[in-house]
């Protein structure tokens, strides 16, 4: 299976484990800029070449030797899964992507059939029930990771343990695993413990955010999109999510994590 969703400096000087929807843009960007002292042009996850990736084949040998060796510092970042469910549901599902379509194409018109989701009409921008229309989003997140039906789990929705799970499974060990929310301290960090062909300065860093813009802005606090039934199925979901990484599941107001990750007992209970 080797190590999807790997990326990798070409100086290889450390390694990254995607999560989606945890700060994966502004990570990569950073990753590029260290070893070319610019930018890449456009979004990081379209970048095939200056940053080495599982999905592009020419990286495969270079990641898996560097990996299975641990040869370079590797880190992931993870994020509170009431607020990353949410963002994936403004952004995937009620937004429009950057080709100006829908995302997966025929997903949010099934969505809108089976589970009576609204989006905001055609171009997301109609007013409707954001509450009501996240609360089924939920329901069908669940029966996508429990049932696998109507569809495979989205890697977006899906949770970030399973992410995470793949590196240590197939031979790799993080040496961090820091928080969106406290992202300038783990991003520093992760530059204190490895050597950069360029200097890189976060407090002059931009914010790479690219789904922001593609749907509706969220209207109500965190906490109101959850009732009895949603506090369930977060459970249900993620479980593991909440537990491994330390964040206040009977609280959805506080984003916050409760305490660092054990780093030990992440590799033991997602090693299996």
């Amino acid at each position: 299976m080797g190590f999807p969703g790997t990326w990798m400096t070409e100086s290889e000087s450390v390694v990254y484990r995607v999560v989606p929807k945890c700060a994966c843009s502004s990570i990569g960007q950073i990753m590029f800029y260290s070893d070319h002292g610019r930018f890449f042009d456009g979004d990081i996850h379209d970048a095939t070449d200056g940053l080495h990736k599982w999905a592009l084949e020419h990286s495969q040998p270079r990641i898996e030797d560097v990996v299975k060796g641990h040869k370079a510092y590797a880190f992931t970042c993870v994020r509170n899964p009431y607020t990353r469910v949410l963002s994936s549901f403004f952004d995937k599902i009620c937004g429009i992507q950057r080709n100006g379509k829908r995302y997966r194409g025929n997903l949010v018109p099934m969505l809108v059939q089976k589970y009576g989701v609204q989006v905001g009409g055609d171009d997301g921008k109609e007013a409707f029930d954001q509450i009501a229309s996240f609360r089924r989003f939920l329901l069908f997140v669940r029966d996508t990771i429990r049932f696998r039906k109507p569809m495979e789990p989205d890697i977006h929705w899906s949770s970030m343990s399973g992410h995470i799970s793949t590196f240590i499974v197939n031979g790799g060990r993080y040496d961090n695993i820091f928080f969106t929310e406290k992202f300038d301290d783990g991003m520093q960090t992760v530059l204190d413990n490895i050597t950069t062909k360029h200097k890189v300065n976060l407090k002059k860093i931009p914010k790479f955010n690219e789904s922001e813009g593609h749907g509706p802005k969220r209207l109500h606090p965190v906490e109101d999109y959850f009732d009895d039934l949603s506090h369930h199925l977060m459970w249900e979901i993620y479980k593991k999510d909440f537990q491994l990484f330390r964040y206040d599941f009977d609280d959805p107001s506080n984003k916050m994590p409760k305490g660092p990750v054990d780093l030990d007992e992440v590799h033991a209970k997602l090693g299996d």
